[in-house]
């Protein structure tokens, strides 16, 4: 299994997977991309590895985090692993890189992002990039239900129900990459299967959108 998934890694079969999933919901659904969101997450490792640093939300035992970028329905675009003593806003720049992919973009996107990033080099990727950014201010209260970053947590949480992903064993970056991909194409599809309950009609369609 180590070896089809390492001649998966190098044939890049996991991403394409990934960007699979995405083009069937953008064409049965419909990728909501005017408001984005991105937040980072922070999980164990204890093994080491290229992405493990020491955690500060855990004693400084073995970390990696993540930086997720979702749409406006929570729909996991692009995450990019780094360990956890990275901060979350020099990680900003990677996840927005990936819209590239989903070109063309409306005309006004917005970035939803939580106080983490309210620092110049986070708002200066955004102008680069002519993205307009919505940031909680340092030291004002901001409950996540008050804006639209509320998607990105719930995305963390379905992601963190891996456990390959909630605590990390893999070494290589490649490794945990591929795993961020087969998890994020699995979160896409059942979005996919969720939403699509609502709106489609097919033979073996089950009698409840809850997905099993």
């Amino acid at each position: 299994m180590r070896r089809r998934r390492d001649e998966w890694i190098r044939l890049g079969g996991w991403d394409r997977l990934r960007l699979r999933c995405l083009d069937a919901y953008e064409k049965m659904i419909g990728l909501d991309l005017a408001d984005l969101a991105v937040d980072g997450c922070t999980t164990k490792a204890p093994c080491g590895g290229e992405c493990a640093g020491r955690s500060p939300v855990d004693r400084a035992k073995g970390g990696l985090t993540r930086s997720q970028l979702t749409d406006g329905a929570g729909i996991p675009i692009a995450a990019v692993a780094a360990p956890a003593n990275t901060v979350d806003h020099t990680l900003l720049t990677g996840g927005l890189d990936a819209i590239k992919d989903f070109q063309p973009l409306p005309a006004w996107v917005t970035v939803h992002l939580d106080a983490g990033y309210d620092h110049r080099p986070a708002r200066q990727a955004l102008v680069d990039r002519g993205l307009h950014g919505q940031i909680a201010h340092r030291g004002a209260p901001a409950p996540i239900q008050v804006g639209r970053r509320w998607v990105v947590e719930r995305t963390h949480a379905w992601l963190n129900d891996f456990g390959r992903l909630r605590r990390c064993t893999e070494r290589r970056r490649d490794c945990v990459d591929a795993y961020l991909c087969l998890a994020a194409a699995i979160v896409t599809i059942r979005a996919l299967r969720r939403a699509a309950w609502y709106l489609y009609r097919w033979d073996t369609r089950p009698r409840s959108p809850r997905i099993r």
